[in-house]
């Protein structure tokens, strides 16, 4: 079946350069600075993982900003101009303001070009949680859905990709305001480890936490294995910034648990590696629908609201 649409995708999916690199994919880049120096995120193609997180321990301190408007004003006029309909699949805008400005440009690109079609997901999600619902978009893309219907299945599919990660430092997390208070002061008062995913308007929340990075990765990998949705697929995605030998323990640990598991290995990138610093680790699955996880009250309050 022949592809019927393209895909605009953002550095922030953290998956491995190979699997995006494809005909009518477009990437965007997120910026990050070391003090006056700036980068773009090519997803690690101008340097090895290992060097950006050397520099922060060495003291380096990144940061990073939204995407620059001129860089989505080119993407979507590109693609407005291809004549292809077009699936745009953003960064959490829990996380980042790009996304509201990518909805104003992309607005603005539609006036110039009126029989344009160009549709916007916000995923909710960042890294490679982003990054499973981009791996499977791909698949769903190359198996013939048009981008109406591409951007429909994102919109429900986003709410299946389960994640847990662990962070070695969560003083950036806080200090970044990406991370509530009290999971700092847990990790470095209480030497325990929070566990992090995300809630459904794309912000970083606390699912748990664990005595130690052992058993951290313990609770992740079991979390995983029980959590996984065979109707969803078998597939996982997992990731590092920069601690490839903890990693490949949970994977071997994963695996040993459910060997049907297909998993995709990746780095964390350097602008979610500037809010995490080294040591992080994570693993994403497709499973139970995580809205069913609301309480009462919150079910109640999102009806109210007409969600």
């Amino acid at each position: 079946m022949s592809v019927q649409c393209n895909l605009i995708l953002d550095s922030c999916c953290d998956l491995p350069r190979s699997v995006i690199e494809r005909e009518g994919v477009a990437l965007i880049q997120f910026p990050y600075m070391f003090g006056e120096e700036q980068h773009l995120d090519d997803m690690f193609a101008s340097f090895p993982p290992e060097d950006f997180y050397e520099r922060i321990r060495k003291g380096g301190q990144p940061s990073t900003a939204q995407v620059p408007i001129p860089v989505l004003q080119q993407a979507f006029t590109r693609a407005a101009q291809s004549g292809v309909p077009t699936v745009y699949l953003a960064f959490s805008s829990g996380l980042s303001g790009t996304f509201a400005t990518a909805q104003l440009i992309a607005d603005q690109v539609r006036e110039e070009y009126p029989e344009a079609e160009l549709h916007l997901v916000d995923t909710g999600l960042a890294s490679i949680a982003e990054g499973l619902l981009v791996y499977e978009a791909l698949r769903q893309r190359e198996r013939g859905l048009s981008a109406s219907q591409l951007a429909q299945w994102a919109q429900e599919a986003k709410f299946y990709v389960n994640c847990l990660f662990m962070v070695d430092d969560l003083d950036c997390l806080a200090r970044g305001g990406r991370l509530p208070s009290v999971g700092a002061y847990l990790g470095s008062k209480l030497d325990v480890k929070p566990l992090v995913s995300f809630d459904l308007e794309g912000h970083l929340s606390m699912s748990g936490v664990a005595r130690g990075r052992k058993k951290a990765m313990k609770q992740i990998v079991e979390a995983c294995a029980s959590g996984m949705n065979v109707d969803g697929g078998q597939t996982v995605i997992a990731a590092s910034a920069d601690a490839a030998k903890d990693l490949r323990k949970m994977i071997d640990m994963l695996i040993k648990e459910n060997p049907a598991a297909v998993v995709v290995e990746s780095s964390i990138g350097p602008v979610i590696g500037s809010h995490v610093g080294p040591g992080m680790v994570a693993l994403v699955w497709w499973g139970a629908d995580r809205r069913e996880r609301l309480s009462i009250s919150d079910r109640i309050a999102r009806k109210v609201k007409g969600e």
